[in-house]
């Protein structure tokens, strides 16, 4: 977990060359009344681990912040550690899901990943960590189901 003094922005940051040597960056939550937090990469690449061949997704991070947010540079830094690194849409999906849970410890957060056909057929990937908090208003992610999406 990356200090709550954060490391990347401002600085020069060289694209990490695997998602485990990514480091994400926290930084206290600013307000103490819960609200959702929406991080959408529509430009996702990783690599097949069968094909070598690269693999893109629209993702849709949605958090209700806990006592850290998560520093949008050091997120942006790791997403794109991906690029280079062969897993299943699957894995890469909750995978990111997982590792945002375990440091930043949000009280809720989900992640939608809507990947581009391989093979002619489009994968989504949903996970969460429980159910969403009842007094924080979620709105859906609003990902067209596949039909040249973007």
């Amino acid at each position: 977990m990356g200090a709550m003094d954060p490391k990347f922005l401002g600085q020069a940051s060289p694209l990490p060359t695997t998602p485990e040597a990514a480091e994400l960056d926290y930084v206290p939550n600013p307000r103490s009344t819960p609200y959702l937090v929406r991080f959408t990469a529509p430009e996702f690449t990783s690599l097949c681990p069968v094909t070598g061949q690269p693999d893109f997704a629209h993702l849709v991070i949605d958090y209700v912040p806990g006592e850290t947010i998560v520093e949008s540079k050091s997120l942006k830094l790791f997403l794109g550690s991906f690029r280079n690194h062969a897993a299943f849409h699957e894995d890469c999906t909750v995978g990111i899901a997982e590792r945002l849970v375990a440091e930043m410890q949000p009280v809720w957060l989900r992640i939608g990943g809507y990947w581009y056909p391989r093979g002619g057929i489009p994968i989504d990937v949903f996970w969460q960590s429980g159910e969403p908090p009842k007094a924080v208003w979620i709105p859906d992610q609003d990902v067209p189901g596949y039909r040249g999406r973007g």
